[in-house]
């Protein structure tokens, strides 16, 4: 089975790829990947050595030149590439166009031209909008509230309409917050562990009451894995239904490395639009007989000894 994966040196892809690697030992992974900031070739490194399974190209998913011969009758190919960080679309929402819209288009018809067989996109639960009450299923209206969550809309508006017109095997994933090792400290999480780390304060936008779901990146992998297996299409939430406020997030990862709460959380000025809360329902991939296996407040000791370990991986 060959297997294209763009963004496959990034947080969430790189567990993607170490999934696929593991769980499909015949596999040939061509991993793609522009190498900006959030990535790093050592979160691949390992799988990378295996010269017989597994290819590296660095370069940006716009330019297809790089790649468009290499993917020919592939099996499988999933769209992880991605400008990500809510507060960074404010200030460069034309960036997140271009990678996450254009990008996502140019990687879909290159992938079509060259006959591959399924194609994926990740996407991701923020293009619902916020939820107060109950969840978001599939088939709700797609309500994005930012420049980041309305560039992944848009990708998704332009890959799902082609399900007519080529009847493409294609496969959407909309996952929540996901959380692990490599993450980029821009997000809450590895935010809150850095900057404790160099007894920094942690800065929490508003009142801190906003509230996530968070699913580890090896559930949202497996997950992957398992749509895969199941030979799935169309789109499917992947979630976790435990909630958490920011500042219940802040306030654990303090108490984790016994520092005063009232002394370490900052309240700043909160972005343009902060969603106040995200809800997915997952029925529909639970009963394929998937559901999230991780908890965040059992993984933290080990997410926390890994940033300790690596911080030098990251120019904060």
């Amino acid at each position: 089975m060959k297997i294209f994966i763009t963004g496959g040196a990034g947080f969430i892809g790189s567990h993607i790829c170490e999934e696929l690697y593991n769980k499909i030992p015949n596999s040939k992974l061509l991993i793609l990947d522009k190498v900006t900031y959030a990535a790093n070739l050592k979160f691949v490194s390992h799988l990378v050595r295996d010269k017989k399974r597994v290819k590296f190209i660095k370069a940006d998913i716009i330019d297809s030149i790089k790649y468009k011969s290499q993917i020919n009758n592939f099996d499988i190919a999933i769209n992880v590439a991605a400008e990500s960080h809510v507060d960074r679309s404010f200030r460069n929402s034309i960036l997140f166009t271009k990678t996450n819209t254009l990008g996502a288009h140019i990687f879909f018809q290159t992938c079509l031209e060259k006959k591959v067989k399924k194609i994926v996109q990740v996407s991701t639960d923020e293009v619902y909008g916020e939820k107060l009450s109950g969840s978001f299923s599939e088939k709700n209206q797609l309500n994005p509230t930012n420049p980041y969550s309305a560039s992944k809309a848009a990708a998704e508006i332009i890959i799902g309409s082609y399900k007519y017109h080529f009847k493409s095997n294609i496969l959407i994933v909309r996952g929540n917050n996901i959380y692990g090792k490599r993450q980029f400290p821009e997000k809450l999480i590895p935010s809150c562990i850095t900057k404790l780390i160099k007894n920094k304060p942690i800065e929490i936008h508003g009142s801190g009451k906003h509230i996530r779901c968070y699913l580890s990146a090896k559930d949202f992998a497996q997950a992957i894995y398992l749509l895969l297996k199941k030979k799935k299409r169309g789109v499917f939430n992947i979630g976790n239904n435990i909630y958490y406020k920011n500042i219940e997030i802040a306030e654990f990862i303090c108490k984790k490395f016994k520092k005063d709460k009232k002394k370490y959380i900052r309240f700043v000025k909160d972005r343009p639009f902060n969603d106040r809360r995200y809800s997915v329902n997952i029925n529909k991939i639970k009963k394929i007989g998937w559901k999230p296996k991780d908890s965040l407040k059992f993984d933290l000791d080990e997410i926390i000894r890994w940033y300790k370990n690596n911080i030098n991986l990251f120019k904060i």
